[in-house]
């Protein structure tokens, strides 16, 4: 048994060039995918407070650490047999450099890397490159897994959380966003207009839980569907093996791996910048403003339509 370093607090999205200290709770949730790949190994995970629920009673976690002053003076006293490394501010990178490990994957200050750190170069390449990153086609998941030298085979994320909550509504309206991703929201005329359009034929219920991960959860599995922005509650719904209809806009799709669970809706904009992979409009009118409600009910019904599939394990 192998142990194993996972340097991931959210603090900084892996395939974006920015720097923030804004924890990206979805970007956490969805990096759950490559622990199949350690799943006989001794997993320890380093991750920001605000992330830590994600990750709690994660059956291929045995150690969830949160960043702090005495957590960094204890993994500096460790060895390890692999440190993976998907944070890019330069004080965890050297963080990360400075635990002892036989192999180090992932990002680092500066450019020098060892031999079989070569894998993380495409990861660098599209976090660096807008232009890269739009006309990528490969999910997040085999972008990173290739990374890692490892070959994704369609392995779903990993939710420690198993919520109670009986399936209550039809259709759930994920409709806030974080502050970091502000034209990624779609306005409260669209979501007021889609519940009219659906009224006749579905429940519905507006998001709950803005201040707790876990009523979070539980919201979302009281709900057949979810419609929702590319934001952490769609790789919720993912996670929990819930139908989805996503909208996009500034984000690209293709990053996405749906499991066969949804599909997503894109603006007919006309607009050459989508997606502009940028968290701020420069347009007169953001693109996500071309979603017609009437084009989401669509595509709601299409859904429903088809088989359920079981939860993702």
């Amino acid at each position: 048994m192998k142990k194993i370093l996972i340097v991931k607090l959210g603090y900084t999205e892996t395939l974006e060039s920015a720097l923030s200290f804004t924890t990206s709770l979805g970007d956490v949730l969805r990096t759950t995918a490559i622990l199949h790949f350690f799943k006989n190994d001794q997993v320890t995970w380093l991750v920001d407070e605000k992330a830590q629920p994600l990750l709690e009673h994660n059956p291929l976690i045995q150690r969830v650490l949160v960043y702090d002053p005495r957590r960094i003076a204890q993994l500096t006293q460790e060895r390890f047999d692999t440190v993976i490394n998907l944070e890019k501010l330069p004080e965890i990178c050297l963080l990360a450099e400075s635990i002892e490990c036989s192999r180090y994957l992932g990002f680092r200050v500066g450019h020098s890397r060892p031999r079989e750190d070569a894998g993380t170069r495409r990861l660098e390449e599209l976090a660096q490159s807008t232009d890269k990153r739009r006309v990528n086609k490969d999910c997040w998941q085999k972008v990173l897994a290739d990374a890692l030298g490892e070959t994704w085979a369609g392995e779903p994320y990993v939710l420690g959380y198993h919520p109670a909550s009986p399936q209550s509504y039809d259709v759930g309206f994920n409709w806030a966003t974080g502050t970091k991703w502000t034209n990624k929201a779609w306005s409260t005329e669209n979501w007021r207009a889609l519940e009219s359009l659906l009224k006749e034929d579905f429940s519905v219920t507006w998001q709950r839980g803005l201040s707790s991960i876990t009523e979070y959860i539980e919201w979302i599995n009281s709900c057949r569907l979810l419609v929702t922005s590319d934001s952490l509650g769609l790789h919720i719904a993912l996670a929990l093996g819930k139908r989805v209809v996503a909208l996009f806009g500034p984000t690209s799709p293709h990053e996405i791996y749906f499991y066969g669970l949804g599909s997503y809706v894109l603006p007919e904009s006309g607009y050459g910048c989508v997606p502009c992979l940028n968290p701020y409009c420069t347009q007169p009118r953001q693109c996500m403003e071309f979603i017609a409600p009437e084009k989401v009910k669509e595509r709601i019904t299409d859904e429903f339509k088809r088989p359920a599939r079981p939860r993702q394990v």
